[in-house]
């Protein structure tokens, strides 16, 4: 028997991921070859002797309840509860800790937690836990204001990670002053018996200075923003060696071919190009060009160390910090216009009616012959051609035409599409908010998203049937848990879905409230119940998109797995892969490794998209803090214990209307229906409603806004200079709640455009 076979059954048990299946079709998801069946019947049957796999209803293979402990990483959210992600290869999940029960666990730190039964749901056995001790702490240092109180001088952490002042001596030791933003280091945690204490290693500036606001953020989440030394110097002499002769010797040269370049405005690194050619029978070749990081950034090197280590570019208002080092991610990768760059090519040929004929893979030397904007490309498309030329023109009208064919297929064939708002904030030259509006959704944006999500399922269908290991990008179809929890949601507001909540159904729900004033309330309960799509070498699939293979490809200038499919791609394209042929014999990652650095790259992904939420809420919470009474519409969000979160819907982040700041009334939080219900007034307020709400308090550096309700859709306006009832504040009561309680976050967007700050996450 292969020594790591039980290792590898036991790792694809405990994914996210994983839905209880039977031993064949657990086989089949584990990309078990022919000749390593009889191996892995034998590991099924000694875990299954020593207990550490068992067999459920209808014989489909799980993993053991939970031991009595469970030691792993916790994972807090700002609305009070968490969860610990297991270390252990037997433990079932994440375990979830409800507020009140984390101890002094912070995010990231690795706690031991102990398991207790909640009780079942159906035939599911639910457990939550307590947290007992704190092994490790993830983070030593925080960011916040310096202040001073009775003489003694403390840092106000910023956020929700840790929400008590650390009292430092030393203040001068860096120039701080009062009020300075400054790193602090923790060298006591706080605990029942004692504050915290720490010592501050950096000034970052004054908090109203341009930019601070921003640096704070990237210091808060630890995400390394200088290039070593020795990764610039390695950057330049990749860039000197460069020679474009020797590179045309053993590539396509398409130097001549048209080719064009689609991004936002104020893009700066250029990954992706097109171009189209129209074939006989009504058939098209669709090729896509990736810029080719792997011939810069080769596998060992100090730049591909530091790649790794950053995992991706982040996005931040006006503010990059890239994977790569500038000199190349905006240089010499980048593919710039009337610029010679290397790329990889993949070669797309589609019947008439938008289904794949075959596939060819190439690396090229590609030439942009124009870098067009999405606003451009709209114009071209709306007729008003300018001065872009015949070629380019004529190139951008047939690549809509091929894009609607492929997204009518897609559709076809079950992609979920969740209608979203996104904002796209306006700031001035000093990094403030000036306004907000919606984000631009023409057509040009699903254009690139279809080609590009038609070059990364090509790639992976190619390595999956070369039955080779590789980073795929999984998105796990829903548990049924959660269909049944949307389908009692979608009943409060009135609609019914029969039979299960399955592709089809969501799909229905989708197109059935589509234009009604529910439908954002039913968008994000889709969302909501949908897992998170992450990076792993197992074959789920990914359930959006209705992909049974999907990797990313497109972007390596800002993430890590993309430039280790691409060197995947240089093997096949030089021959060297085929059937068959073993990770080890390939000289490429094995299944173990992979998992390893999926779970790195998905890490690191998760902590831009938090960084990028939370600096976005910053930049509008300045404004907000200026705008004290200003009015706004928003559409509820979330229940808790509290009160009720509400998303504000001209800047797109939530503000908490406070029971004590409702009606002179009592509130029940029902969390089976998302809705809070006065028992005096019989006022309902659920998920999705859409409010009219008055800001009336800004702490930006806690980051929460504090909402008054003026009034909901079906009230009538109050008469002028007569505060309304629902905001008379000093008469509001509130008491906990009687059918439990729940704080419900707003999760980030699962972005369907291109957009350089997050896009194309799927």
């Amino acid at each position: 028997m292969s020594d790591d076979m039980p290792d590898r059954i036991l790792h694809h048990l405990s994914q996210a991921g994983y839905r209880p299946q039977k031993t064949g079709a657990l086989a089949e998801a584990m990309g078990i070859a022919e000749q390593e069946y009889n191996d892995f019947r034998r590991a099924m049957k000694s875990l299954m002797a020593v207990g550490r796999i068992v067999l459920g209803s209808k014989n489909a293979v799980m993993l053991p309840d939970p031991s009595r402990e469970v030691v792993g990483t916790y994972r807090g959210n700002p609305r009070g509860f968490g969860f610990v992600v297991p270390q252990s290869l037997t433990e079932h999940g994440d375990l979830y800790i409800p507020e009140g029960e984390s101890r002094d666990a912070i995010t990231g730190d690795t706690v031991v937690a102990r398991v207790l039964k909640r009780g079942k749901r159906g035939n599911e056995t639910i457990f939550h836990g307590r947290i007992v001790q704190v092994l490790e702490r993830a983070s030593s240092q925080f960011v916040g204001q310096l202040c001073r109180e009775h003489g003694r001088w403390f840092v106000m952490p910023d956020g929700k990670t840790l929400r008590v002042p650390v009292f430092v001596d030393d203040v001068g030791a860096k120039g701080a002053k009062l009020g300075d933003q400054v790193v602090v280091e923790i060298l006591t945690y706080p605990s029942a018996e004692s504050r915290a204490k720490g010592v501050i290693v950096e000034r970052l500036g004054r908090r109203d200075d341009p930019g601070v606001d921003v640096r704070s953020i990237v210091r808060q989440y630890h995400i390394p923003d200088e290039f070593p030394d020795e990764v610039r110097t390695e950057a330049l002499k990749t860039i000197r060696s460069f020679d474009l002769e020797a590179e045309l010797q053993r590539r396509e040269d398409l130097r001549n071919e048209v080719i064009v370049t689609i991004d936002p405005d104020t893009a700066r690194d250029f990954d992706d190009a097109i171009s189209l050619r129209r074939l006989p029978r009504g058939h098209w070749e669709l090729g896509v060009h990736i810029a080719d990081v792997a011939a810069f950034v080769t596998e060992g090197s100090e730049l591909d160390a530091e790649a790794r280590l950053r995992g991706n570019s982040v996005y931040l208002p006006q503010y990059v910090v890239p994977m790569l080092p500038e000199s190349l991610s905006n240089g010499l990768c980048s593919l710039q216009q009337d610029e010679p760059r290397l790329a990889k090519s993949v070669f797309i040929r589609y019947g008439k009616d938008g289904n794949v004929l075959d596939a060819r893979f190439a690396n090229s030397v590609i030439r942009s012959v124009r870098r067009l904007t999405y606003n451009e490309a709209t114009q071209i498309l709306a007729g008003k051609t300018g001065d872009y030329g015949k070629e380019v023109v004529g190139l951008v009208r047939q690549m809509e035409e091929l894009a609607r064919v492929l997204q009518r297929r897609r559709l076809d064939e079950g992609m979920i599409v969740l209608d979203l708002p996104e904002i796209e904030l306006e700031l001035n030259d000093d990094g403030r908010v000036v306004d907000a509006h919606p984000a631009d959704t023409s057509f040009s944006h699903t254009i690139i998203e279809m080609f590009m999500v038609e070059a990364n399922e090509a790639v992976a269908r190619l390595f999956d049937r070369l039955d080779l290991p590789f980073l795929r990008r999984i998105h796990p179809d829903p548990p049924m848990t959660s269909g049944t929890d949307v389908k009692r949601f979608v009943r409060v507001l009135g609609h019914r879905v029969a039979g299960a909540l399955d592709r089809q159904g969501m799909i229905a729900l989708l197109k059935s409230v589509r234009g009604r004033p529910e439908a954002f309330a039913v968008n994000m309960a889709i969302l909501r119940s949908m897992e998170a799509a992450t990076y792993s070498p197992q074959r789920t699939g990914h359930f959006a998109l209705a992909s049974h293979n999907y990797c990313h490809f497109t972007s390596p200038i800002r993430r890590y797995p993309d430039l280790t499919v691409h060197r995947l791609f240089d093997l096949y394209v030089a021959g060297r892969l085929e059937k068959g042929t073993t990770p080890a014999a390939a000289g490429i990652p094995d299944e173990k490794r992979l998992s390893e650095l999926g779970s790195q790259c998905s890490v690191t992904e998760r902590r831009a998209e938090a960084a990028e939420r939370e600096a976005r809420m910053v930049k509008v919470l300045e404004l907000l803090s200026e705008r004290i009474g200003e009015r706004f519409d928003g559409v509820v969000t979330g229940v808790a214990n509290v009160g009720v979160f509400v998303q504000c819907i001209k800047y797109g982040v939530d503000g908490l209307i406070r029971f004590g700041d409702l009606r002179d009334d009592w509130w029940d939080v029902d969390v089976r229906s998302g809705s809070a219900v006065g028992e005096r007034t019989g006022m309902r307020i659920t998920i999705g409603d859409l409010l009219q709400v008055e800001v009336i308090a800004v702490n930006v550096p806690a980051r929460e806004l504090d909402l008054a309700l003026v009034r909901r859709p079906k009230e009538g306006k109050e008469k002028d200079g007569e505060a309304p009832e629902a905001v008379r504040r000093d008469k509001g009561k509130s008491r906990p709640p009687t059918k439990g309680r729940k704080g419900s976050g707003t999760p980030p967007r699962k972005s369907q455009g291109k957009g350089k700050r997050g896009g194309r996450r799927r």
